[in-house]
């Protein structure tokens, strides 16, 4: 979407979002060119869809962050390769491209703040649940896990608060999500800037809610929690990866360690302002042993978050638990790019330092089971009710995954019986 703002006038932009519903490309107009963006996970069907225009002699360009990390791989199967941010590139490869010159690649780089531009969201087709919007880019936490850094950089650049609040009312749904990786940063400036950011929503009278990615520190400022919340904030996602701090320096996230902190006492604060807290946890760490799958649970419940999302530890390119996995002959599913379709967080992709394939889905179960029980269910539905923290949508949250837990044993059933061998090869002792 920002770069069909970017693109000129004389080109007619469509846009195609399988993740609503992949459409009949047959009875589509036929296109001069088309542009692919994926995850890592969703590479493999990028590359049918390329193979699929490319059979009809359209040429294809792909970008984002797994064309980044992967470029020889992906250059295989495209005509063109666009790594980092392609704003700043994005005019040129579209003029190549008229004049006959299109290049193999093209290196976008991180761009400045006044090079921002906001997206077409007009160009979306209805039906989405969430509305989406960036209002900054970069992390400055480099967590070994993460490959923001690599593809964004570690500088913390922030959109203009005039430019994001306009955004923000071109935005047709109710409910939004903010995809920066972290919303308020971390820093004092940081701060102040979302400060200005939420008082300038308030002042704009959106009348939308919003959910986004922070961290801990969103619970150390009373007013910006405040501000937040009368902003349209009923939700943030907060990483806290592992109940244990030598499982926090492992991941290189020695942010969450600092000023001693009580977790429980910190989410605590941040739902007396009526904003529900999802917290992230991750399994499979070098430390993880027989239990973590409940000692997770149990650390959720005391910390008291809305809703639990645990992970699979997932080595993905570019970053530097990748390297390190590589490097130690510890990526049990190699067999690229058909692999990459596991690389969703939800499967083991790895061998565990002291879990097998078995005990590591095992734990994930232990954990998911022990988390949402009905009982616990109802006990934080309950507590959102009487801290007015959204209860429908806690209700439908937490059933929601307490399904999908359990719709998850065949799959990894399945998965363990198909890739059992892959995951006893070359495993490192424990």
């Amino acid at each position: 979407m920002v770069l069909a703002r970017l693109t000129p006038p004389e080109w007619e932009v469509t846009i195609v979002d399988e993740n609503v519903k992949p459409p009949d490309y047959a009875a589509l107009p036929r296109p001069d060119l088309v542009g692919i963006t994926a995850f890592t996970s969703q590479a493999p069907r990028a590359y049918e869809l390329a193979a699929g225009f490319r059979r009809l002699g359209i040429p294809v360009v792909m970008g984002g962050i797994h064309a980044t990390m992967c470029v020889d791989e992906v250059l295989e199967r495209v005509d063109a390769v666009v790594t980092k941010e392609a704003e700043t590139i994005w005019p040129r490869v579209l003029e190549d491209f008229k004049s006959g010159r299109l290049q193999r690649r093209y290196d976008g780089g991180h761009i400045p703040i006044d090079a921002f531009v906001p997206a077409r969201q007009d160009l979306l087709p209805e039906g989405y649940g969430f509305g989406s919007i960036q209002t900054t880019r970069g992390c400055p936490l480099n967590c070994t896990f993460c490959s923001v850094t690599t593809f964004n950089g570690t500088e913390y650049r922030q959109r203009p608060v005039d430019d994001v609040v306009r955004e923000f009312l071109s935005i047709p749904e109710k409910r939004i999500l903010v995809v920066d990786d972290n919303l308020i940063g971390t820093r004092p400036e940081h701060i102040v800037r979302a400060k200005e950011l939420f008082r300038a929503l308030v002042k704009a009278k959106l009348r939308k809610e919003w959910i986004a990615q922070a961290t801990i520190n969103f619970a150390d400022d009373d007013e910006l929690a405040s501000l937040a919340r009368k902003a349209g904030c009923c939700g943030v996602f907060i990483g806290f990866e592992s109940p244990a701090a030598e499982g926090l320096r492992e991941l290189g996230k020695k942010f969450n360690l600092q000023k001693s902190r009580d977790f429980r006492a910190s989410v605590r604060r941040i739902q007396r302002h009526n904003i529900m807290v999802m917290g992230s946890f991750i399994i499979g760490l070098d430390i993880d042993e027989a239990g973590i799958g409940e000692r997770i649970a149990e650390t959720a419940r005391q910390y008291g978050v809305d809703s639990l999302n645990a992970l699979f530890l997932t080595p993905l390119p570019g970053t530097r638990l990748w390297n390190q996995m590589k490097g130690e002959d510890r990526i049990a599913l190699h067999t690229f790019p058909e692999d990459w379709r596991y690389y969703t967080l939800a499967f083991p992709v790895a061998r565990y330092q002291r879990l097998s394939l078995e005990a590591v889905i095992q734990e994930m179960v232990a954990c998911n089971r022990s988390f949402y029980s009905m009982p616990g269910v109802m006990r934080r539905v309950l507590a959102s009710l009487w801290g007015r923290r959204k209860p429908l949508i806690n209700l439908v949250t937490n059933l929601s995954a307490r399904k999908n837990s359990r719709g998850e044993t065949q799959a990894f059933v399945d998965f363990q019986r198909q890739w059992q061998g892959s995951f006893c090869d070359s495993r490192p002792e424990a």
